[in-house]
């Protein structure tokens, strides 16, 4: 039974996985159409076999977005009394739309569409056809009306047939596609009539008609030209199915131009204050060429990107911009730009239109500067409710920098709710003026996107701990991993926190040994585990690993969080503690806290609040 249940713990953790590339993939092709024509011949392939699950099966290859189908039976007798699309429609999981041309041998015969998305209106009318008639249908989508047709064998109705697309077409408020078999040559009048209103998506070179060795195109796919600025054509090619219809399908692929105002995802944050540099980060809706202006006047702005190896860095959702060579104590101005990247290939690159934030601003410290204050949560496990509460207490606070202490984007199944909680806690501090911190818990370490959170954050020398200066203070900040040994069956094996904490030994050495450190007019210790008081977990081997080292460290406090429970130990009270330990509490509105770190002169000072914003500490350092 225990390998039973351990299967079943195995599986769960799993199902998150299945979720997070489609969702990565679905914020990059949000905006993008797959469009498919295909003359299904009502089924019947080349071998004169009736094989509806044949043709299905073609259009879940594809996977496109919309498929304009053309020469689809409705209740015919030759088809059984079967309604084709709607059985095509049940196969391909997509919502049906038929527009009959004539009547039928008992039913119906005509054309049709099927679309991943609802229409949200349709509408189909005669065109001329003196073999058969004709018809034209239009559908309207959220962002776009795709019209069918199946224009007549004879020159003359097809001409007429255009006068009519042409009038339809001017009326659309939005990109107007169309498709269908045609029957007619790209060289022929009626191609280059329609090149006069219509751009062709399609390879015109590449032959669609018989299936099984094509030598004629016939079959196309065209944009309305007024609308070909508000996308762009990222491919196109002829489907190799030689069997299933005696016309191969079509498919067109296209990127919506994204609008300005849409394409932020979120506002930008401030990370890594140091050596006289900061990051800005922040995430678009679509891959985009991103930049930073900046400066200490805005009319006389720089330009910041972010070049590796001499490519700059883009055509992705997340941003990172690094501005160097700062003056400390100035305040400098700074807005973000994105241009969106709709098309990126070797020789061909496409873009959309430009976002540009509003202003913000910033000041980092100088290193004589002797104040400051900063405001520390912990244990938030996405509580929002909890998170403004807290933050309602100290929001009047002066405050130069926010740390969030670890598990508060817990356990991350993937990149949107991470990013959801992560661009509330953002906004509620204010990190596009001020820079936060992001200490990781043992929380922030389990479910599928632990690893992928590591993108959203710039840390201190690329490590999960460092230290840095905030004037004359010195901060130091120390990743104790999981609460248990690396061979717990619930880590599968994928954890090896011990080297982690093996090397920030020889981090701490020289830390401790650093001139930073000793100069220092104050020094301050935060990690998210206790490894000292009455509720630290047995298995400790932080304290085995660094106990040694700080037990000599001079520090003015030790802050920590994990227990769920605000506690204070005060130097030697608890396991021989060499300095004042301070732990904040949960996420629970009766136990949760905020902490306000503050550095006047030669005094610093540690105040803990409650939600009620009652003062539970207060202590001089």
């Amino acid at each position: 039974m225990r390998h039973g249940s351990r299967f079943m713990a195995i599986l769960f953790m799993l199902l998150p996985l299945c979720n997070i590339y489609s969702q990565e993939k679905g914020a990059r092709e949000d905006n993008t159409l797959r469009i498919m024509s295909y003359n299904i011949r009502n089924g019947r392939g080349l071998d004169n076999v009736s094989n509806i699950q044949r043709t299905a099966d073609v259009i879940n290859k594809v996977r496109p977005n919309v498929v304009a189908v053309q020469e689809v039976d409705s209740v015919t007798g030759r088809s059984g009394q079967t309604d084709i699309l709607r059985v095509l429609a049940d196969k391909t999981l997509m919502f049906p739309v038929y527009a009959p041309a004539i009547n039928y041998d008992g039913g119906k015969y005509g054309i049709g569409m099927l679309s991943k998305e609802k229409p949200l209106s349709y509408r189909y009318l005669a065109l001329p056809g003196r073999e058969e008639e004709r018809a034209l249908l239009i559908v309207e989508f959220e962002k776009y009306i795709y019209c069918c047709t199946h224009l007549s064998l004879t020159g003359e109705d097809r001409l007429a047939s255009l006068d009519i697309i042409r009038k339809e077409a001017a009326k659309a408020n939005k990109p107007l596609f169309i498709a269908g078999d045609f029957n007619a040559h790209p060289d022929s009048e009626v191609i280059q009539e329609v090149q006069k209103d219509f751009v062709i998506l399609t390879n015109t070179k590449q032959p669609t008609f018989p299936a099984d060795e094509p030598t004629e195109t016939i079959d196309y796919i065209a944009a309305y030209a007024k609308d070909t600025t508000a996308f762009t054509r990222l491919s196109a090619y002829v489907v190799n199915e030689p069997a299933a219809s005696d016309h191969r399908p079509i498919v067109a692929e296209i990127a919506f131009m994204q609008p300005a105002a849409q394409i932020f995802r979120t506002e930008p944050y401030l990370q890594n204050p140091v050596g006289n540099g900061i990051t800005v980060m922040w995430q678009t809706t679509v891959p985009a060429y991103s930049w930073v202006e900046y400066g200490t006047d805005k009319n006389q702005l720089k330009k910041a990107r972010t070049i590796v190896d001499g490519q700059v860095i883009c055509n992705d959702l997340q941003n990172k911009v690094r501005l160097n060579d700062l003056e400390p104590g100035k305040t400098y101005y700074y807005r973000v730009c994105s241009q969106e990247i709709m098309l990126y290939q070797a020789y061909k690159k496409v873009f959309g239109e430009t976002a540009v934030s509003d202003f913000h601003s910033f000041t980092l410290p100088a290193s004589s500067d002797a104040d400051f204050t900063t405001i520390i949560f912990n244990d938030l496990h996405k509580h929002s409710e909890t998170l403004q509460a807290l933050y309602k207490q100290v929001k009047d606070v002066d405050y130069d920098f926010v740390i969030f202490n670890g598990d508060c984007i817990d356990d991350p199944k993937d990149h949107d709710e991470a990013t959801h909680f992560l661009s509330e806690l953002n906004e509620t501090v204010g990190a596009a003026d001020v820079p936060v911190f992001y200490l990781r818990g043992n929380h922030e370490i389990r479910n599928a996107y632990s690893i992928g959170l590591r993108s959203l954050f710039d840390y201190v020398s690329d490590k999960t701990y460092g230290a840095f200066n905030w004037g004359d203070t010195r901060i130091v900040m120390l990743d104790c991993g999981e609460d248990k040994p690396d061979d717990h069956w619930v880590y599968y094996g994928l954890n090896d926190f011990s080297a982690l904490r093996e090397a920030q030994v020889g981090f701490l050495k020289e830390e401790l040994a650093s001139k930073p450190f000793k100069q220092a007019a104050k020094r301050v210790l935060i990690h998210h585990i206790p490894i000292y008081g009455k509720e630290v977990d047995r298995y400790n081997p932080c304290l085995e690993l660094w106990g040694g080292l700080l037990a000599k460290a001079p520090f003015n406090i030790c802050i920590n969080a994990h227990t769920h429970r605000h506690a204070y130990y005060p130097k030697g009270t608890a396991n021989g503690n060499n300095f004042p330990i301070m732990v904040g509490g949960g996420y629970r509105m009766d136990g949760a806290t905020v902490m306000v770190l503050q550095k006047k002169g030669k005094e610093m000072t540690l105040r803990v609040l409650n939600a009620k914003g009652e003062t539970l500490q207060d202590l001089k350092l």
